[in-house]
């Protein structure tokens, strides 16, 4: 079997049973939500930390288990964001007293943020199912996208220091079906707004990319190929999820802004 197969088969099973937990909301999802934070921490401390030298012994591990806590009890936006910070900031001080590096900091607030930013726009109602599904429908395509037309248009790289595979054409034609994909989620839910919904595929395939890129230059930074081996095909959890990510927690934020913090997604795809 092939690396594409391997990917593909990989991609479908994951999907499935994503858009599974997506459709029933409430608990499942979060728990989904909670233990993607928990693995994307794991796989960034074993990136991240070093073998040898001053460590935090299992503090991190242990304020992120508060934070899966507090996820799957579902509390609001207006406890669960000031918990993050508070948890960081732990961590922050604990490393600066013990004077080691911030990667533990950085990468509890990377986990926190994307578990959060997911479990609070797919909230229990329709708007955010609506919402988790146009998501999934950008990055998906942005994803597929980039990755055929880059390999079949090839041209200038796009950023040959961090990832040498990602190219120009593959980030532009990854915008493209992103915005499309976008678009046509949006038309088939009955959404209204598709020229300010078309903007919005457009940010999140953008920045969906640069989550690629930013996980990409972490993994590079650390002399990693990949973050795990979890996924046939893929490598590990953050390999995969990287640039999904980056997008949730960009709509996350753009819904928050049209809306409010606990009900994002009612900003975007009003009732």
């Amino acid at each position: 079997m092939s690396n594409l197969q391997l990917r593909i088969i990989s991609s479908l099973v994951l999907a499935a049973a994503t858009l599974g937990l997506t459709w029933l909301g409430g608990l499942p999802f979060r728990l989904l939500c909670a233990v993607m934070a928990a693995v994307i921490f794991h796989e960034w401390t074993r990136m991240c930390r070093p073998a040898a030298g001053p460590g935090l012994s299992f503090l991190p591990e242990a304020l992120l288990v508060v934070f899966v806590g507090a996820l799957i009890a579902g509390l609001p936006a207006f406890w669960l964001l000031p918990l993050v910070a508070v948890l960081v900031a732990i961590v922050v001080a604990a490393a600066w007293a013990r004077k080691t590096g911030q990667w533990d900091a950085s990468g509890l607030a990377y986990a926190a943020v994307s578990g959060l930013s997911l479990a609070l726009l797919r909230d229990g109602d329709h708007p955010g199912l609506i919402a988790i599904l146009f998501l999934f429908a950008v990055v998906w395509a942005t994803d597929i996208f980039a990755y055929f037309v880059g390999r079949s248009v090839g041209g200038p790289k796009l950023a040959p220091s961090i990832s040498p595979g990602k190219t120009q054409s593959g980030a532009l034609g990854g915008a493209v079906g992103g915005v499309i994909a976008g678009l046509l989620l949006a038309a088939v839910a009955g959404a209204g707004n598709l020229a300010m919904l078309g903007v919005v595929a457009l940010v999140l395939s953008i920045v969906s990319q640069a989550g690629d890129l930013f996980e990409s230059w972490v993994k590079r930074r650390h002399g990693r190929k990949d973050s795990g081996a979890l996924i046939p095909g893929h490598g590990g959890v953050m390999d995969r999820v990287d640039g999904l990510v980056a997008a949730a927690f960009a709509l996350y934020v753009i819904g928050w802004i049209s809306a409010s913090a606990d009900h994002p997604a009612q900003g975007l795809f009003p009732a």
